[in-house]
C-alpha cells in the first residue's frame, strides 16, 4: 500500500515538470520603486503550448485581484495580463504574485513593488499672517518617506545665518519669529531636501504682518449752536495695516451709513461724520471705532451744543387792584442757562437799584413792590399791593452768550374809573369850549354827565353836547348866559364801581396888565423888556399889544406881538422910531376874550444917528470891540441841524439898524479851535437864514454873522453847534434801476473834469493872459490877450500885497454918481464908516477889451478881499 502512494506522487511530479516545461511566466518590470500619489501598470506574459490557461493577479496580502476594485485595474487577454494601479499609496506595497493555471498545472510569477513618499508640503499656506509684536510661527508641513531636511530662507539668506535671536526653527521645522515686526514681512521660502535621493523641493510663503489700528480724534470736544442749520464735523485719523474701517457710535448705539442721509453723512473712508442741522439733542459722546484684522481701537468726541435761550413758558394773568400780591412766571431754556431778567415798557425791573440781594437768587425793588426769584431756567416777577399802573405788557427776556429770547405776558388788572381832568375850565359866553373828563378804568365803564342832578343832554340844555372816546368824555358847551356857568358833574361806573369828579365852568376874564421892566433905545428901534400879567383871565394869552407916540402927538401907534415868541425871550422891539425923540411906549396882554388891562405909559429918548469916527491907517481888535455911533445892533442866531446830520440852517433874527437900513449880513465860520476859517458869505438884507452845507461829522462849528449898514458894521452875533457822527452805514437802493452803473459814473466825473479844465482855460485866458487859448491866439492870431490893456491896473494889484503868496482878491467896480471927482472937486477919502459900494447902486463888472475904456472915464473903487480868515478881518477893522 505505501509502495502503491510512493509510484502515485513520483507519477504526479514528473507530470508537473513537465508542464513547467511548456509554461513560463514573466512580469515586466518585475521590481520598481513608486512614489505615491503616482499611476503604474504591470505586464504579466505567460509562454508555452498549454491550453485552458487562467492568468490571475494576487495582492501582497494574498487577496485575489478583480477586475472592478477602485484603483487597481487587471485587464486579461489570452496570454497576458495587465495591473495597473492608481495613485498608490504606502499601502499598496509589497509582492504581487501572477499565477497562470492550466490543465497542466499552475506557474507563477512575482512583482517587488516598493512605494517611497517624495517630498510633499502637505501644510504651507500662503500668505500667512501675523499680528505686529506677537510670537508668529510660520506653518511648513513637509512629509517624505526619508526625514527631510528642512531649510529656511529671507531675502535669500538662511535665517540661522542672520544671527537674530528672534528667528528660531522649531523641532516640527515651523520658522518661529519671536515679536514680529513690520519690517519682518516678506517672502519666506520653505526648503526640504533628502539626500538620500538628492530630492529638494521648496514653497515659497509669504509673511503679512498686521498692525492694530491706532486712532485718534482731532477734537476731543467739539462745540456747535443748536437751531441754526448749523453742520458739524466730526474727524478721527486713524492708522494700521490693513487699512483699519472706521464706524461711529452715538452713546453706545451705532449710526449706519445710510441709515439717516438727512442727518449723518460720511466720508469715503468713514473717517469723518457730519451732522446736519445741529439740534440740542445731538448732544452725546461720539465714539469712533477702528477696525482691522489685528485688532480694534477707538477715540471718543464729545459733541457739545449750545443752544439760544428760548422762552418755553409765560402765562398771561388778571388781578384786582390792592389784590396782595400776584406772580408771573417765565421759563426758558438754552445753553449755557440762561439769565433771564424783567422790564416793562416803561421800566427796567431787573436795572433797578436793589433793596435787597440776600441771595442771588431773589432781588427786591426799593420800593418792596417787587421781587424778582430766580432758580435754573425759572424766574418769577411778584408784583405786592396790585395798582391799577401795574396793569400792561412785561417782557420777560433770557440771554445767554449764545444770544437771547424775549416773549411778552399781559398784567390785567381789574379797577373801578379813576377821573382825571383839569378841575376848573374858563371859557366866555358866546365861546365853546370842552370839559374834558379822562377815564381809566378796566373793564370800560359807562360814563354819565349831570348839571344840578339832571342828566345830560336835555332838553333844558340844548347848548350842550357829548362826545365820548374809549379814554375820555367831552362836554362840549357853548354859554350863552351866567347860568351856563358853574358845576359839571361826570360819573363813571363799571362793575367793579364807580367815581364822579366835579368840574367847575368859570366866567374867563381879559388880562392884567403886563409891566414894562425896561427899554434900550437905540436911533430907529427900542427894545422892550416886559414882565407877563399876573392873572391870564384863566385862559392862555394870545399876544402882546404894543402902543406908542411920540411927545406931542395925539395918536398911538401899535402892534401886536405873537404872545408866544415874546414871552420866550420877554423882549419885544419897536422898529420906524425917529432918532433923538421922546416917545412912550405902554403895553396891554391879549387873550380870547379880549384885550386887557394897559399898563403905565414908560418913557424913552431914541438915540442920535452915530457919526463914524476918522480913519486910522491900521485899526486893531480893541478899536472894534466898542461900537461906533451909527452902527447895527448883531443879528440873533438860531440854528436847526439838518436832516443829513452834516448842515445847518442859521436863521437871521433882525435887531435895530442903528438907524440907516442894514446893507447885507456878512457870514463866517471856522471848527471851533481851528483857525482855517471858510470863505466869507455875504447875504442880502431881505435874508432871513443862511444854509451852511457839506460840513464835517462830529465837528463843533463857530457861526459870527455881522450885520453891516451904512454907518458901519455891527458886533459879530456868534453862534456854536456840533454836527451829527458820521452814519456807520449807508443804505444801499434795493431797485435795480435807481442808481447809475460804475462805468456812467466814470464817464460823468471825466466830463465834469473836463469841463472844469476848460472853465480854468478860459478863466486864466481873460484873467492873467495865460492857458491853452493864450498860446493859440498869440501863436496863431497874434493878439497878446483880452487883459492887455489893463496890465498897469494888474501891476497894481500885485503891488498891493508884500506877500506873493497872499495877493487879495481886487474888484474893480465904476459908478457914474463920482464923476464930478474927475473936474478937480474934492474926492472924499474912504474911512472906517464910509461904505465901500453905494446899496442903492448897481456896480459895473469888468468887461473885456472894448468895455475896458469906459471904465477908465470913472474912478475905479477898488476893494480887496484877502483870503478866507484875513479877508473878513481887514473888513472888521473897517469897522
Amino acid at each position: 500500500m505505501t509502495a502503491m502512494l510512493r509510484s502515485r506522487e513520483l507519477l504526479g511530479t514528473l507530470l508537473f515538470l513537465g508542464t513547467a516545461v511548456s509554461l513560463q511566466v514573466n512580469i515586466a518590470p518585475n521590481k520598481v520603486e513608486v512614489p505615491v500619489g503616482e499611476s503604474k501598470f504591470f505586464l504579466c506574459q505567460v509562454t508555452g503550448d498549454a491550453k485552458s490557461k487562467e492568468i490571475f493577479w494576487f495582492a501582497p496580502n494574498g487577496e485575489k485581484l478583480t477586475t472592478n476594485q477602485q484603483h487597481i485595474s487587471v485587464v486579461r487577454t489570452e496570454d497576458s495580463s495587465t495591473l495597473t494601479i492608481y495613485n498608490v499609496n504606502i499601502d499598496d506595497a509589497g509582492i504581487y504574485k501572477c499565477v497562470v493555471s492550466s490543465e497542466e498545472g499552475d506557474e507563477e510569477a512575482t512583482l517587488n513593488v516598493k512605494i517611497f513618499q517624495k517630498l510633499t508640503f502637505k501644510n504651507a499656506p500662503s500668505p500667512q499672517e501675523f499680528k505686529e509684536g506677537e510670537d508668529a510661527v510660520i506653518v511648513c508641513d513637509v512629509v517624505s518617506s526619508l526625514p527631510p531636511t528642512i531649510m529656511w530662507k529671507h531675502m535669500g539668506r538662511d535665517v540661522v545665518l542672520k544671527k537674530d535671536v528672534r528667528f528660531v526653527v522649531l523641532s516640527n521645522n515651523y520658522l518661529q519669529i519671536r515679536g514680529i515686526k513690520k519690517t519682518d514681512e516678506g517672502m519666506y521660502r520653505c526648503e526640504g531636501r533628502i539626500l538620500a535621493r538628492g530630492e529638494v523641493d521648496f514653497r515659497d510663503i509669504r509673511v503679512i504682518v498686521n498692525v492694530p489700528p491706532t486712532v485718534r480724534s482731532r477734537q476731543n470736544t467739539v462745540n456747535a449752536t443748536a437751531n441754526l442749520s448749523q453742520s458739524v464735523k466730526l474727524v478721527c485719523d486713524a492708522d494700521g495695516f490693513p487699512e483699519p474701517t472706521i464706524s461711529w457710535t452715538k452713546d453706545g448705539e451705532s449710526i449706519e451709513r445710510g441709515e439717516d442721509d438727512e442727518k449723518y453723512g460720511f466720508s469715503y473712508d468713514g473717517s469723518e461724520l457730519t451732522i446736519y442741522k445741529v439740534e440740542k439733542n445731538d448732544e452725546a459722546e461720539y465714539v469712533c471705532i477702528a477696525e482691522n484684522k489685528a485688532g480694534e481701537h477707538d477715540a471718543t468726541v464729545h459733541l457739545k451744543v449750545f443752544a439760544k435761550p428760548k422762552i418755553t413758558y409765560v402765562e398771561n394773568k388778571t388781578a384786582m387792584e390792592l389784590e396782595d400780591q400776584i406772580t408771573l412766571t417765565c421759563e426758558a431754556s438754552g445753553d449755557p442757562i440762561p439769565s433771564i431778567t424783567w422790564r416793562t415798557s416803561t421800566r427796567n425791573i431787573s436795572n433797578e437799584e436793589k433793596a435787597s440781594w440776600t441771595r442771588p437768587e431773589k432781588q427786591e425793588t426799593l420800593d418792596g413792590r417787587i421781587v424778582v426769584r430766580s432758580h435754573a431756567r425759572v424766574s418769577s416777577l411778584t408784583l405786592k399791593d396790585i395798582q391799577y399802573t401795574d396793569a400792561g405788557e412785561y417782557i420777560c427776556i433770557a440771554s445767554n452768550t449764545i444770544g437771547q429770547d424775549s416773549q411778552a405776558m399781559y398784567l390785567e388788572v381789574q379797577y373801578a374809573p379813576k377821573l382825571l381832568g383839569p378841575v376848573a375850565v374858563y371859557t366866555w359866553e358866546g365861546n365853546q369850549v370842552n370839559i374834558t373828563c379822562e377815564v381809566f378804568a378796566y373793564p370800560s365803564a359807562v360814563i354819565s354827565w349831570f348839571r344840578d342832578g339832571q342828566l345830560l343832554p336835555s332838553s333844558n340844555y340844548s347848548n350842550i353836547r357829548i362826545y365820548n372816546t374809549p379814554t375820555a368824555s367831552y362836554l362840549e358847551v357853548t354859554p350863552d348866559s351866567e347860568n351856563d356857568f358853574g358845576t359839571y358833574n361826570c360819573t363813571a361806573v363799571n362793575r367793579i364801581g364807580q367815581q364822579s369828579s366835579e368840574f367847575i365852568l368859570v366866567q374867563a376874564d381879559t388880562p392884567s396888565a403886563p409891566s414894562i421892566e425896561r427899554v434900550e433905545p437905540y436911533s430907529s428901534t427900542a427894545q422892550v423888556e416886559f414882565d407877563e400879567p399876573e392873572a391870564t383871565g384863566g385862559v392862555p394869552i394870545l399876544r402882546y399889544k404894543a402902543e406908542w407916540r411920540a411927545m406931542g402927538e395925539e395918536d398911538w401907534h401899535s402892534r401886536l406881538y405873537d404872545a408866544e415868541e415874546a414871552n420866550s425871550e420877554g423882549v419885544f422891539t419897536v422898529m420906524g422910531l425917529k432918532p433923538e425923540t421922546i416917545y412912550a411906549i405902554r403895553l396891554s396882554a391879549v387873550n380870547g376874550k379880549g384885550a386887557g388891562e394897559i399898563s403905565a405909559p414908560s418913557e424913552f429918548k431914541t438915540q442920535p444917528v452915530r457919526t463914524p469916527p476918522p480913519p486910522t491907517q491900521h485899526p486893531t481888535e480893541s478899536e472894534n470891540t466898542e461900537p461906533t455911533q451909527g452902527e447895527p445892533s448883531a443879528p440873533k442866531l438860531e440854528g436847526q441841524v439838518g436832516e443829513d446830520g452834516n448842515s445847518i440852517k442859521v436863521n437871521l433874527i433882525k435887531q435895530d439898524d442903528g438907524g440907516s437900513p442894514i446893507r447885507h449880513y456878512l457870514i463866517k465860520y471856522k471848527i471851533k479851535h481851528s483857525s482855517d476859517w471858510k470863505p466869507e458869505i455875504r447875504l442880502p438884507s431881505g435874508s432871513d437864514h443862511v444854509m451852511l452845507k457839506s460840513l464835517d461829522w462830529n465837528a463843533e462849528y463857530e457861526v459870527y454873522v455881522i450885520a453891516e449898514n451904512q454907518q458901519g458894521k455891527s458886533k459879530p452875533a456868534q453862534y456854536t453847534f456840533r454836527t451829527s457822527a458820521q452814519p456807520t452805514i449807508i443804505p444801499a437802493s434795493t431797485s435795480p434801476t435807481s442808481g447809475l452803473g460804475t462805468a456812467a459814473i466814470v464817464g460823468i466825473l471825466i466830463i465834469i473834469f473836463v469841463l472844469l479844465l476848460v472853465a480854468v482855460d478860459v478863466t486864466c485866458y481873460f484873467l492873467n493872459k495865460c492857458g491853452l487859448l493864450m498860446c493859440i491866439a498869440v501863436n496863431l492870431c497874434g493878439k497878446s490877450g483880452p487883459g492887455a490893456k489893463g496890465k498897469d491896473m494888474e501891476e497894481g494889484k500885485a503891488a498891493f500885497s508884500k506877500d506873493e503868496s497872499k495877493e487879495p482878491i481886487v474888484e474893480v467896480r465904476t459908478e457914474e454918481e463920482r464923476t464930478p471927482n474927475h473936474d478937480g472937486g474934492k474926492h472924499t477919502e474912504p474911512n472906517e464908516t464910509t461904505p465901500l459900494t453905494e446899496p442903492e447902486k448897481t456896480p459895473v463888472e469888468e468887461k473885456p477889451a472894448v468895455q475896458a475904456t469906459d471904465a477908465k472915464s470913472a474912478p475905479a473903487e477898488v476893494k480887496t478881499v484877502p483870503n478866507e480868515a484875513t479877508q473878513t478881518n481887514e473888513n472888521e477893522s473897517k469897522a
